[in-house]
């Protein structure tokens, strides 16, 4: 079915695609400054969701094999092989939801926080942070309602690519447009800064360190305890949503079988997303200043753990009567909607935050691993043990206490590494602080 395709997709597209891609940026940022390093790294998306638009789609049924064609070639007779005849036989689709996950992560895990972390301070980010996160909540209800109202009421669906891809182009010229004029704005402020620095105190010579290569940026990975317990937490949130995220999803779709009427539920949700992430925020937004960061890293883990409850109950009950479906979609909407609305309003803020302690090549590098890799490790992971579970089980839903205590033990792993980061974090901050002061 579907959720299997997606699974391949994820393990045997999404995975590589990823790794090369931190290959590629590790390497870009070792030789570009960082204003270029930013604009190579978006501007390829947004130009192949254009072309794909204007060439790709259009096109497809001459660019693509016939199922029957790559049957013949692979010998398909079922199983694992249907499936990636299914996909090669569609391959342009396979290749846009490949590229749009990637830059899922890369636009705001990399471009956007990375950015916020190099021109915010720790002591700023518990008050800033939080409102980043707010303001980003805006963009799933426009981008969702544009979907609902405009996108999907098109005749067919190239016609609602087009008018999705008019919206993604026009987004990417805006973000390209006021990265420069930020940018030239922080690089004013920083050079009075710096006149002021030079009339007043010695010039500091500071050291140039060596850019670490791919391998030594894993290796450092590796060694770093920090980095290790940042990346278990993104992976625990990859992992955790993804033993969720493919149910349901599947569940929507055999509740809505058309692919527009499927849009419009999602553009809806997405909407409902960004209005949540806005309103937790809003009432929410003292948590970690008033609560500390410990509170609001574990936060989420915990809203999982409640959340999921209801939703393998639904699973457990059955879904053989449309009534059944219904409410196993609705619990699966309500579940994976506040779990994704406590990752943006208190997950990302915590997690991005802490990076800041850390030395320029640990948040360039460092950063870019466990943000693009890390994510798609845990939701390619979550999809290969599914996968597995599939294979042992037949399908995934006759395999559900055995997700089940898979999915509670990645949430206690994910609670433990939180915990212990915290108190590093805590102790980093502190040792930043009195650096500074010593200066």
């Amino acid at each position: 079915g579907s959720s299997r395709k997606f699974k391949f997709k994820q393990i045997y597209g999404v995975i590589p695609a990823a790794t090369s891609f931190i290959a590629l940026y590790s390497k870009m940022s070792s030789v570009l400054g960082k204003r270029t390093l930013f604009y190579a790294t978006c501007i390829p998306f947004f130009a192949f969701f254009l072309l794909f638009d204007l060439i790709i789609y259009p096109s497809k049924n001459s660019l693509q094999p016939s199922l029957e064609v790559v049957r013949s070639m692979l010998g398909a007779n079922g199983g694992a092989r249907e499936i990636v005849c299914k996909i090669l036989s569609n391959w342009t689709s396979a290749l846009y939801y490949i590229v749009a996950e990637i830059y899922s992560s890369v636009s705001v895990g990399v471009l956007f926080w990375q950015f916020a972390n190099e021109v915010v301070p720790v002591y700023q980010a518990k008050r800033f942070y939080p409102l980043f996160a707010q303001m980003s909540g805006l963009a799933p209800i426009i981008a969702g309602q544009y979907a609902v109202r405009y996108a999907s009421k098109a005749g067919n669906f190239g016609i609602s690519l087009h008018r999705l891809t008019m919206l993604v182009t026009f987004a990417g010229t805006m973000i390209c447009i006021f990265y420069y004029q930020s940018s030239l704005l922080i690089a004013k402020e920083r050079k009075l800064k710096s006149l002021y620095k030079e009339s007043s105190t010695q010039p500091v010579i500071k050291k140039k360190k060596s850019k670490m290569s791919m391998k030594q940026s894993f290796q450092f990975l590796a060694s770093s305890q920090y980095l290790r317990l940042v990346l278990t937490l993104v992976l625990g949130y990859g992992l955790s949503v993804n033993f969720t995220e493919i149910m349901w999803k599947s569940l929507v779709k055999k509740q809505y079988p058309d692919p527009l009427q499927y849009q419009a539920f999602m553009g809806n949700f997405s909407s409902a997303v960004g209005l949540g992430t806005c309103i937790v925020i809003f009432f929410g937004v003292h948590i970690i200043r008033l609560l500390g960061w410990k509170v609001g890293a574990m936060a989420t883990p915990a809203i999982m753990a409640l959340l999921a409850i209801p939703f393998f109950s639904c699973i457990f009950i059955g879904l053989d009567s449309p009534f059944r479906l219904r409410l196993a979609v609705i619990v699966g909407t309500i579940q994976s909607l506040l779990s994704k609305t406590s990752k943006y309003a208190l997950f990302d803020p915590t997690t991005q935050m802490s990076y800041i302690p850390l030395d320029e090549e640990s948040k360039v590098k460092g950063k870019a691993a466990i943000d693009v890799l890390g994510s798609r490790l845990g939701k390619s992971g979550g999809a290969l043990i599914q996968q597995g579970l599939v294979f042992i089980f037949g399908d995934i839903i006759s395999a559900s206490p055995v997700v089940i205590i898979i999915f509670y033990s990645v949430l206690l792993g994910w609670l433990s590494a939180a915990n212990t980061l915290s108190g590093l974090f805590l102790a980093k901050t502190e040792m930043q602080k009195a650096e500074k002061q010593g200066l």
